[in-house]
């Protein structure tokens, strides 16, 4: 028997839906979400628009300002490097814990996902490639055991598909090579179940893609 999942609320589909377009930019930082032009767009009540954007200030996407509205989150130096540091820190604990317990079903895994995002890469299906990025880190925190951790990676998702997305607009198929170098050595590690390489490896390329998204942000400033 299958499991029982419920259907994405309303709310939820309309968190997504404004999610997307702050992701990949049809929504720009800083710009402000007007609620009524949003909802006519969408065919959904001011409420439901009003309580997505509720939902993506918890995922650091939008900032609601009293009396004076909506506003997609300033993608800024401060903003890109306290992303980069705490998603680093929650993945280094995490990885270290994998490294002492995976299985063999979770080297499967974590192999299917790379050789997944080889082959859109080749195929140049980007989308496709930033979604099992993100599948790829969360098969890696199986065994994080910490109510927080999970919870506030979850919620920081959304602004690493943005800044990904960011960074790839600026850098091109470098970026996705990097990404696909910095998985291959991370799976290395992990088979050979050495914390300290990992921990290396992560703390590189949190650096990295660090950069990639301030130096995309500084193009863009250069363009405006």
């Amino acid at each position: 028997m299958n499991a029982f999942k419920p259907r994405e609320t309303l709310t939820e589909q309309v968190a997504r839906h404004i999610e997307n377009l702050i992701v990949f930019g049809q929504l720009r930082s800083g710009e402000r979400i007007y609620e009524g032009s949003m909802a006519k767009q969408m065919n959904v009540s001011h409420g439901s628009i009003r309580e997505g954007l509720l939902l993506l200030e918890k995922r650091h996407l939008v900032r609601n300002v009293p009396r004076k509205g909506a506003f997609v989150t300033t993608l800024d130096d401060y903003f890109v490097r306290s992303l980069y540091e705490t998603l680093e820190l929650y993945l280094t604990h995490t990885g270290r814990k994998l490294v002492r317990q995976w299985q063999p079903s979770d080297m499967e895994r974590l192999e299917s996902l790379h050789r997944q995002m080889k082959a859109c890469y080749q195929n140049n299906d980007l989308m496709k490639f930033l979604e099992l990025g993100i599948e790829y880190t969360k098969a890696s925190l199986v065994y994080a055991d910490n109510y927080f951790i999970v919870n506030a990676i979850d919620d920081l998702w959304p602004s690493a598909r943005r800044c990904a997305f960011a960074a790839f607009q600026h850098g091109g198929s470098q970026v996705l090579e990097d990404n696909l170098a910095n998985m291959e050595e991370s799976i290395s590690a992990i088979r050979d179940r050495d914390e300290e390489r990992l921990a290396g490896i992560l703390h590189r390329f949190a650096l990295q893609q660090c950069q990639q998204v301030l130096d995309a942000i500084a193009g863009n400033e250069q363009r405006s």
